[in-house]
């Protein structure tokens, strides 16, 4: 294979993006962009993307003519962010929970030594916020 200036070598496979279905992509990308402290980046063809910072992007894209299927997306975050993350959650008034089924609302967990948190984005997607990585990972 040829080398290429924009290919870097690696010696393992890593998430490049993900396509989330939005009934309004400007929305949903505004919304998870608000509540992690990041910024909505222009558009890229059908999609717009929101760059998490280690080289993976979220890449919302509008999907109108069915049901969106509700995704788990979660994002692991630096713990001195956590908190403004939660406050910004409160600020649009939006609950949060302390387990994936959404049964423990206005509370975090501290799973594997961490805390985390679940919500609910405008198109049902289940959003997880978490200081610490799964233990068995």
């Amino acid at each position: 294979m040829p080398h290429d200036q924009h290919q870097r070598p690696s010696t393992s496979v890593e998430l490049n993006h993900t396509n989330i279905y939005a009934t309004d992509r400007q929305v949903s990308a505004e919304f998870i962009a608000e509540i992690l402290g990041l910024q909505v980046g222009p558009p890229a063809g059908p999609f717009l993307p929101v760059d998490l910072g280690n080289g993976v992007t979220l890449d919302y894209y509008e999907k109108r003519d069915e049901p969106i299927q509700s995704q788990h997306y979660a994002f692991l975050v630096p713990d001195d962010r956590f908190d403004a993350m939660i406050d910004r959650l409160q600020a649009i008034r939006v609950m949060y929970y302390a387990d994936p089924h959404l049964s423990d609302p206005g509370r975090i967990n501290h799973l594997f030594g961490g805390r985390g948190a679940y919500f609910v984005d405008p198109d049902g997607h289940n959003m997880e916020i978490m200081t610490r990585p799964y233990a068995w990972r």
